[in-house]
């Protein structure tokens, strides 16, 4: 099966990396030159993925075409662009519904929203699919965790948790700050951090079965640190502005 990504920023190529890790039996990649220093990197460290000439080459010649651009360039674009009849379309774009996404195509197309992360490199992470499908599930599922989802107005949710990447990574930045003017050397915090939180997710993923206010109780000692730590942020309003957040994302989604 030849693919194709519109769009070659850090999602396309992630989720490449990932397909060369797989056993996915991709014939050919057309990448699009929009982000050429990308496109060059992919194509020159690995024979099966080619830059097209321009977009509508790069449709011309898939089976499948993945929309990992912005939506102010998807609107821009999409519907001066000419999709096969009963082509696949996987669109990753965040404020695009299904219903924009077919007025833009204009042909009956196959329309699959999801949402890759760029833990998909290393096959790693959720991957939500709205609405399922068997052959999109089937792909994903070589490259991270499918989770299928039939109503669009709940996947608005998933996207919203998506966007706490920024948030976790500042959050590991701030620890190891913390660690690095105390005197640590900034490799041995960083190292530190990260292996923390990735024994917590481990953890966490292990006893995803149980509510997780289990593992939050489990954690603390009665007047040990992790409970000081704790009465501390709920006090000063932490996770109050974390929820306010979350609202403040899916808002936005809901106006678009």
């Amino acid at each position: 099966m030849n693919i194709g990504f519109l769009g070659t920023g850090h999602i396309t190529y992630s989720i490449i990396l990932g397909i060369f890790k797989s056993n996915l039996k991709i014939k050919k990649i057309y990448i699009s030159p929009r982000n050429i220093t990308i496109a060059k990197k992919l194509s020159k460290r690995f024979k099966k993925v080619t830059i097209a000439k321009d977009n509508q080459q790069l449709i011309n010649k898939s089976g499948w075409v993945f929309l990992a651009i912005t939506p102010q360039v998807g609107k821009k674009i999409l519907s001066k662009l000419n999709f096969k009849q009963n082509q696949k379309i996987i669109s990753f774009i965040s404020t695009i519904n299904l219903a924009q996404l077919k007025k833009y195509i204009g042909k009956k197309n196959k329309i699959i929203r999801a949402i890759p992360l760029p833990p998909i490199s290393n096959k790693l992470g959720p991957i939500p699919i709205c609405p399922p499908d068997k052959k999109v599930k089937d792909f994903f599922s070589k490259l991270g965790t499918v989770i299928e989802i039939r109503n669009e107005k709940l996947s608005k949710s998933f996207w919203v948790s998506s966007s706490m990447m920024a948030p976790f990574y500042e959050l590991l930045k701030v620890l190891s700050d913390w660690l690095v003017k105390r005197g640590v050397k900034r490799n041995e915090a960083q190292k530190y951090i990260t292996s923390l939180f990735i024994a917590l997710s481990v953890d966490s993923s292990l006893n995803s079965k149980k509510d997780l206010k289990y593992l939050v109780k489990s954690s603390q000692t009665p007047k040990g640190l992790n409970e000081h730590a704790l009465k501390y942020l709920k006090k000063a309003g932490f996770y109050r502005h974390f929820s306010k957040s979350l609202n403040s994302i899916l808002k936005r989604l809901n106006n678009v």
